[in-house]
């Protein structure tokens, strides 16, 4: 069996991660979906990225995450090739433990904070392909979070999401 691994935060998914997800399992039997800053502790600020360490960016728990991703991929019909795990991408040393180093990585490089994050893989030790994306065509999960407050999230997200997160924003 060959792996792949996509990791990311989530917050939320949208249909840019499922494309990639689905690129890689083109190419792969399964897919691990790493969910990175898995808790308040794994989170720190990166020179490269600015807000990946704040509140703002990260209203999902893990818990939270976990239900919007299997939502995702079980609406996209890929849930029995996938395993979601968390990913705390401050402790390398770890890492074996949550993703084989047999899975091939798969990073989609929009910016630098994704050319230095498949950097750090590389040197954990997995093989890393990085898909080159246009920064015009990003899916921007900041630009979701911000639509949260007026309800215009909805075609943002993948359709079985919906249910999931309008429950998630609700509680809030």
């Amino acid at each position: 069996m060959t792996l792949a691994a996509v990791t990311g935060r989530f917050q939320p998914v949208h249909a840019q991660h499922l494309e990639l997800f689905a690129l890689a399992l083109a190419e792969h039997d399964h897919l691990v979906v790493a969910v990175t800053n898995p808790d308040a502790g794994a989170r720190h600020t990166a020179a490269t990225s600015a807000h990946r360490h704040t509140d703002e960016a990260n209203p999902f728990t893990y818990y939270e995450r976990v239900r919007l991703l299997d939502a995702a991929l079980t609406g996209a019909g890929i849930a029995h090739r996938t395993t979601v795990v968390p990913f705390d991408l401050t402790r390398p040393s770890l890492w074996p433990e949550y993703v084989p180093l047999a899975a091939v990585q798969y990073v989609r490089a929009y910016s630098p904070w994704e050319k230095d994050k498949a950097g750090r893989l590389a040197d954990g030790g997995y093989p890393v392909v990085v898909i080159d994306g246009d920064p015009a065509t990003k899916r921007d999960a900041s630009a979701i979070r911000a639509r949260f407050a007026d309800g215009t999230w909805v075609e943002l997200v993948p359709p079985a999401t919906v249910p999931v997160l309008a429950e998630l924003l609700v509680s809030r």
